[in-house]
């Protein structure tokens, strides 16, 4: 029977393809060492969303060794979301364009120099700038990163393992960060939060020389410039007019301006991806109902862990009192309990629950742990709300976020893997901006209103009002992020199941392709 014939046959081609994997796999010489090559793109991720919180924890030691206003420190965080974020679509492309082990490797040794740059930054301007590339070069890392896990990785029970353990990572790394950044900054230097990604590169480029490499695919994309132009000024303009909301207000001008043109940027993407001929992000990535469910999950749940993260370590130092080291020590139990469920998850709760049961549950026990927080005063011993909530949180993202991930590039084509992985990224980037923003708007408001009530000398109880506000609006992002997937993710979706059919929102969208 050909295999024309055989494709025609139920059952068949299943098998056929089956055996036509099978014999790939055994002819691959990297295929023995794919658990080898899944640890050094792990290091890369670790790398990538360390330094998303390590600096946070070093930023007041940093600002009295190099004397620079409160103003300036915002941009220490705020140079490296705008450049990974906007630049994230066209890293995710380059990465399916030039190759995922070309990109994954200029990623770590730009990432590296930037942080070698930063460590020994003698000024602010050089800091902010060394930031900035670091952004840069995280942007051509990550989807590179995450889509070479679907190429590594051909058998889907070994891929659903991969994605646990990635996902895992992804969902403590946060909190190892801020833990990290205490320890180097107690006991060695705040510089060390920069040079210890130098180490980390290392070893990645080091094994990904050794154990990834580009595979072939036959219809690789071009890289188009209007989109790139369009794409990467409109995420900058919605992750900068978010930035500029935290410390101008939602309703100034200069927060009011990238907002407006970023939303009207974004639309022209949206419509200049439908008559490009080389789109930037092919409108067939999004049209998949799952993975479009998983994007908005992650913008949504990142939105409120981020927040959760920000306020907390607020809390701890501001409010408890506590050193940077004991604040990560405090957030031991939130990356103890992300192991242990990404672990079950994996093991456990994929092989006998749809994906669609396992993100709604874990984003209902994230926002239950939220809004146990919200009931912590500046009395409330840790055992009683803070440490509950953690653990609550913690089995959210461990179960919720390995899944989400999953599902954001689960059934994507080959030569659309890097693109996906962008828009996993972006989703999580733009998330935890926008989101940070938009929350810290409410939690200043609300400290204003409690001040103005209570009187001037009242600033513990304002701070600690403020962040219980903060708190509630966490869980409620949490729990519409619960309704999201709900609403869309396919019921009966699993993993290791490739099967598809139909649905409407596929119609709808397939218009636009």
């Amino acid at each position: 029977m050909s295999s024309t014939e055989a494709s025609r046959v139920p059952g068949v081609s299943v098998v056929a393809k089956a055996d036509a994997a099978q014999s790939s796999v055994t002819h691959n010489p990297y295929y023995e060492r794919r658990w080898m090559a899944l640890g050094v793109v792990v290091i890369a991720q670790i790398m990538i969303l360390l330094d998303a919180t390590v600096v946070n924890v070093a930023l007041p030691t940093a600002q009295a060794d190099l004397g620079f206003s409160d103003g300036n420190r915002q941009w220490v965080i705020t140079a490296y979301v705008l450049a990974f974020g906007s630049l994230l679509p066209l890293g995710g492309r380059l990465a399916d364009a030039y190759g995922r082990k070309t990109m994954f490797i200029v990623g770590l040794l730009g990432f590296a120099i930037a942080s070698a740059v930063g460590g020994a930054a003698p000024n602010i301007g050089t800091l902010i700038t060394a930031r900035a590339v670091q952004g840069g070069f995280a942007a051509i890392l990550a989807p590179a990163a995450l889509s070479l896990i679907t190429v590594i990785f051909t058998d889907l029970q070994e891929l659903n393992k991969a994605f646990g353990i990635f996902g895992a990572v992804s969902g403590s790394a946060g909190a190892i960060g801020l833990l990290l950044g205490g320890l180097l900054t107690d006991y060695v230097s705040w510089r060390w939060c920069m040079y210890v990604n130098i180490v980390l590169a290392v070893v990645g480029i080091i094994g990904g020389l050794t154990l990834l490499h580009n595979s072939s695919e036959p219809d690789k994309p071009k890289l188009s410039v209007p989109s790139t132009v369009v794409g990467s000024a409109a995420i900058f303009g919605l992750v900068f007019g978010s930035a500029k909301a935290q410390t101008d207000g939602w309703g100034s001008a200069v927060t009011l301006t990238p907002l407006i043109a970023g939303v009207f940027l974004l639309v022209g993407f949206v419509v200049l991806q439908k008559v490009d001929r080389h789109p930037l992000i092919p409108l067939r990535v999004l049209a998949d109902r799952n993975r479009g469910a998983a994007y908005l999950t992650l913008f949504l749940a990142n939105a409120a862990v981020f927040a959760v993260f920000l306020f907390l370590t607020y809390y701890f130092q501001g409010v408890l009192g506590y050193s940077p080291i004991t604040t990560g020590v405090a957030f031991l139990p939130l990356m103890v309990t992300v192991g242990v469920v990404a672990t079950l998850t994996q093991g456990v709760l994929l092989q006998r629950l749809t994906m669609r049961v396992i993100v709604a549950a874990g984003l209902i026990a994230s926002g239950a742990g939220a809004a146990l927080l919200a009931q912590a005063d500046a009395g409330s011993p840790y055992a009683a709300w803070v440490l509950p909530g953690l653990i609550l949180i913690g089995t959210g993202i461990g179960s919720a976020a390995v899944v989400a991930v999953a599902v954001g590039q689960l059934g994507v084509e080959p030569r659309d893997a890097g693109t996906a992985g962008a828009l996993n990224n972006v989703s999580q980037q733009l998330g935890s901006a926008l989101g940070v923003a938009l929350i810290s708007t409410f939690v200043a408001t609300a400290t204003h209103q409690y001040l103005t009530h209570h009187g001037s000398t009242a600033v513990v109880g304002a701070t600690v009002h403020g962040f219980t506000v903060g708190f509630w609006w966490a869980a409620g992002l949490f729990w519409a992020a619960a309704v999201v997937c709900g609403a869309l993710i396919r019921g009966g979706t699993r993993l290791h199941h490739e099967a598809r059919q139909p649905e409407p929102l596929d119609e709808i969208v397939s218009a636009l392709i």
